[in-house]
């Protein structure tokens, strides 16, 4: 599956936004300590001391060293996102999520020293899966849609949760496989994508199928029962055998 390169598009840096540089530069110093200690071991002094920069400084750029991994994925995305282009707008949904996975692990590579010593630390560490787990979901909503994947749509949030999984998976073979083809990691990505198609289709079955049955449990939830006022007879008494109300609430 071949992967066609593009020219990166520049663009003007938001107003009131800090430097890109500043940034990066946290997140380099970030994972260059990572490579080398614990992750419980780095603290932000020494993050601000790698990146050349203020502890007042650091805290404008990120509030935690969780938010630094952050940082590297918005690094990530800006590539993949800069990189965009239409070389494989008539390709299959498939091979569209391959190209970005490809693309997202290249962009990683500069970091994977700091990963392999990271991700086991944080795996130990639900709050911080989870939280980590709602960026990539962000992140993965946006990456799908420069591919012109849907993902607004009833399925839209089982196709990024299941993308922000299958990078998962393929990212565990990729910290390990240090062969210049990453034979090993496409090879996974393959099988993952396999299981990822079956999954949606099996989805689209479900929801196509359920349809009639959503429709009716719609109109029913909607239907309001109908409410008689109570009627006085005529000796001025409200009768109240065969009558339908309302009873307070």
């Amino acid at each position: 599956m071949a992967r066609k390169p593009a020219s990166p598009k520049a663009e003007k840096p938001a107003a009131g936004a800090p430097p890109a540089d500043s940034r990066k530069a946290v997140v380099d110093a970030l994972f260059n300590l990572a490579a080398a200690r614990p992750w419980d071991e780095i603290e932000l002094g020494d993050i601000a001391a790698e990146a050349g920069v203020s502890l007042a400084t650091l805290r404008n750029l990120f509030p935690s060293k969780l938010a630094i991994l952050g940082g590297l994925t918005r690094i990530v995305d800006d590539a993949v996102l800069a990189g965009q282009s239409d070389d494989l707008a008539e390709e299959s949904y498939r091979e569209r999520t391959f190209d970005i996975v490809m693309r997202r692990l290249d962009a990683l590579a500069p970091y994977k020293a700091g990963l392999r010593r990271v991700m086991p630390a944080l795996r130990r560490d639900p709050l911080a899966l989870a939280a980590l787990n709602r960026g990539a979901v962000n992140s993965w909503r946006y990456m799908l849609a420069s591919a012109g994947i849907p993902t607004e749509d009833a399925l839209g949030g089982v196709r990024v949760q299941g993308a922000v999984l299958l990078m998962a998976r393929v990212a565990d073979v990729w910290l390990d496989d240090d062969e210049p083809e990453l034979s090993r990691t496409m090879a996974r990505l393959d099988r993952e994508l396999k299981t990822a198609s079956w999954v949606m289709s099996r989805a689209e079955d479900i929801h196509r199928l359920t349809a009639p049955l959503r429709g009716l449990a719609r109109a029913f939830c909607g239907v309001r029962p109908r409410v008689r006022r109570r009627e006085r007879g005529a000796d001025g008494r409200r009768d109240e055998d065969n009558e339908d109300f309302a009873p307070a609430i």
